[in-house]
């Protein structure tokens, strides 16, 4: 049976939210979490998506955000809450006051439940291009001012994502209050793809799309009828299931690739299996929501990890990669001393081809503190695998 990553609740309410507003919402996750235990799913994480609490707040000074901050971390930890996601700062519209992006930094140097984005591009505003290199100046200050540089894993730069997605830290909350849940499936997939491999192989791209939709709509129905009905009962909107394999560890995507039968991954042929696998993803009649594509995250996925430190993979191969399927660049090590000027042109490759492309990609990117390239990471994050800088 298919692991969740996340529930996620989008908060209607805005900022500043009350201890009684956290009580409530986290008592709602936990009604959700005890109902899908009993039908035997295993819930990886509960999360909260709110509004974007810089537009929310946008009269506040900054030392009373930062108090606020405080104050929200305190009543997550009552409740035993460790993922709550801020929403974005909206840098792409012309009047937003890009000074105030090093807010987001303070909150989450101090407050390790707390995960914030910046979005720097959509579709209907196009890409602050000015507001790049102060992103990458957030990035460099995240790796040098918390754990292991681990408060990059709780930023990402977002372009044309939308409201209602999972998945952190891109996701955030507009509307009613809503339910999502996010999966990790890659296990589920990796088995139906080296089972149809087995008598024939390579597999052909068609075979590969339907063999993805048809798998996830035969495991996944049945639970999203459960989430459809615990949404009404609790009077959420129910957003739907975000089918994005999402990786961790040893749980990899990889097999799900090199089983189709075109080399390994970083081979020629990854790109058309990458996108014959979303193509399967995207095509589904279960309600889906937020990227819905296919994940490639270094350092979350071992044998991913172990491909980047073979140099089958670099970054632009990924980004490469990301025009047919998922979700950008994803925890990506760099060099601790990675000057802005190349995080922000990363950046900005990463917002122009989700504006060219009109699909939502993000950008979460890692300077490892300390670390050149060619030397190895030593994160002891549980949600962090190790490999090369490069």
């Amino acid at each position: 049976m298919v692991t969740i990553r996340t529930v996620t609740l989008g908060v209607a309410e805005p900022h500043p939210l009350t201890a009684n507003n956290i009580r409530r919402l986290s008592q709602d996750l936990r009604t959700i979490a005890a109902r899908l235990h009993e039908a035997g799913y295993e819930v990886q994480t509960l999360r909260l998506a709110t509004r974007p609490l810089l537009s929310d707040l946008a009269d506040w000074p900054a030392s009373a955000i930062e108090r606020y901050g405080g104050e929200l971390q305190a009543m997550l930890s009552e409740v035993e809450i460790a993922f709550c996601s801020l929403g974005p700062a909206l840098a792409v519209e012309p009047a937003w006051p890009l000074d105030r992006l090093n807010l987001l930094a303070d909150l989450l140097i101090a407050n390790p439940a707390l995960n914030a984005s910046v979005l720097l591009a959509s579709n209907a505003q196009g890409l602050r291009q000015e507001a790049a290199p102060l992103v990458a100046r957030l990035m460099r200050r995240l790796a040098q001012e918390t754990p292991e540089g681990d408060g990059n894993f709780r930023f990402a730069m977002l372009a044309c994502v939308e409201a209602g997605c999972p998945f952190f830290p891109a996701a955030y909350h507009r509307g009613p209050a809503s339910l999502a849940l996010g999966l990790q499936s890659a296990p589920l997939l990796s088995q139906a793809l080296e089972t149809a491999a087995a008598t024939r192989r390579p597999l052909p791209l068609e075979a590969i799309s339907a063999i993805v939709r048809h798998t996830l709509e035969e495991q996944l129905r049945p639970l999203s009828i459960l989430v459809n009905t615990l949404s009404e009962e609790l009077h959420l909107h129910y957003n739907g299931l975000d089918l994005s394999p999402a990786p961790l560890g040893q749980e990899s995507i990889v097999p799900a690739l090199e089983a189709c039968g075109y080399g390994l991954v970083g081979d020629p042929g990854s790109l058309a299996v990458a996108a014959a696998i979303t193509r399967g993803l995207q095509s589904t009649t279960l309600p889906t929501c937020g990227y819905c594509g296919l994940m490639l995250p270094v350092l979350e996925d071992a044998i991913l990890g172990q491909r980047w430190e073979e140099g089958r993979l670099h970054i632009h191969q990924l980004l490469l990669y990301s025009a047919v399927c998922g979700t950008g660049l994803d925890t990506i090590p760099l060099p601790g001393d990675s000057p802005e000027q190349l995080i922000s042109a990363l950046l900005l490759d990463v917002a122009t081809l989700a504006i060219r492309l009109h699909k939502p990609l993000a950008a979460r990117l890692f300077p490892v503190p300390g670390k050149r390239a060619g030397e190895r990471t030593a994160f002891t994050s549980p949600y962090l695998t190790n490999t090369l800088v490069r």
